[in-house]
């Protein structure tokens, strides 16, 4: 499984998108390898156009969904607190996702650049689309 971040998801569904993005969010689709969480469900939805909720929510309804616990908001505390003592600030849904990932020991397909400053500092994997599909060391 890949956890895919909004970002992904967002470049992905834009009219002008990148085709690189289009393509691996259609492989790891058409492989069932995708997996959604409430931060990036929260992200996408939330900033959905009011003509496209609805169709949107019930596409995204049909890919596996991992909710979030109260040891996944703690994890997500600490990795903060982890990522302030060297430096790095991202958005609070970006630890939170990435927290996620770490606990459940798989990796995420981003396309901002927050995803790679937190797998600097920490076991974090990050898809790399292309054949087959790689994940970083």
């Amino acid at each position: 499984m890949v956890l895919v971040d909004s970002s992904a998801w967002i470049e992905g569904l834009r009219r002008k998108g990148r085709i690189e993005v289009k393509l691996a969010l259609e492989g790891l689709l058409d492989e069932d390898k995708t997996l959604l969480c409430d931060p990036v469900r929260l992200e996408i939805l939330g900033g959905a156009r009011r003509n496209e909720r609805r169709r949107l929510g019930q596409c995204l309804a049909v890919i596996p969904f991992r909710r979030c616990s109260a040891e996944d908001w703690e994890n997500a505390i600490a990795l903060a607190w982890r990522l302030r003592d060297h430096g790095v600030t991202v958005p609070w849904l970006d630890v939170l996702i990435a927290a996620i990932a770490l606990q459940d020991r798989i990796p995420v397909y981003a396309v901002d650049r927050h995803f790679p400053e937190i797998a600097e500092h920490t076991g974090l994997r990050l898809y790399e689309p292309g054949y087959g599909g790689s994940y970083n060391p």
